[in-house]
């Protein structure tokens, strides 16, 4: 289960989803201690409602924050950089996008654009129907999109690090 849990909160796209999923165990864990048992549904569904209202708190919290692709340690980062960097920096990774990018199947690129394309408030519904018209469940979708992610964040990172070589 915290191999689950931790799987949400990393497509949640929190910064630390180990340290969430532990806490939503403790959570479980003091309310197993307090009742005994929980009868109120199954227990992987317990777990999951549990571990939305901790990402619901994360997102309302300091801990969260959000990270430009300058400063994100993750992307290639080897240190930091003088702010007449950046420009160029963003640049390579622009060019890293695009040439990940071009590495996709069809059918991927336009999915991962269609999935990110939209206004902040109308994701959810835009989402939907985007999982309607490919015949798949919106959970399905998330799943897909997590991978392709992945895949491009990978490329990437691998993209740069050659350049900087």
């Amino acid at each position: 289960m915290r191999r689950r849990l931790v799987g949400y909160f990393d497509r949640k796209r929190c910064i630390a989803p180990d340290d969430l999923a532990d806490e939503t165990l403790t959570r479980i864990a003091r309310t197993l201690d307090e009742r005994g048992v929980i009868t109120d549904m199954p227990p992987g569904r317990y777990c999951y409602t549990v571990a939305r209202f901790v990402f619901l708190e994360y997102l309302r919290s300091d801990q969260r924050r959000q990270v430009s692709v300058d400063a994100d340690p993750g992307v290639g980062h080897e240190g930091a950089t003088s702010g007449d960097e950046t420009p160029g920096r963003r640049d390579r990774l622009l060019d890293a996008l695009e040439r990940c990018m071009a590495e996709l199947t069809g059918a991927d690129r336009e999915l991962i654009v269609e999935y990110y394309r939209g206004a902040r408030g109308s994701t959810i519904e835009h989402r939907k129907r985007l999982a309607a018209e490919r015949g798949m469940t919106p959970n399905a979708l998330m799943i897909r999109a997590c991978r392709i992610r992945g895949r491009l964040e990978a490329c990437i990172n691998h993209r740069v690090a050659e350049d900087g070589a």
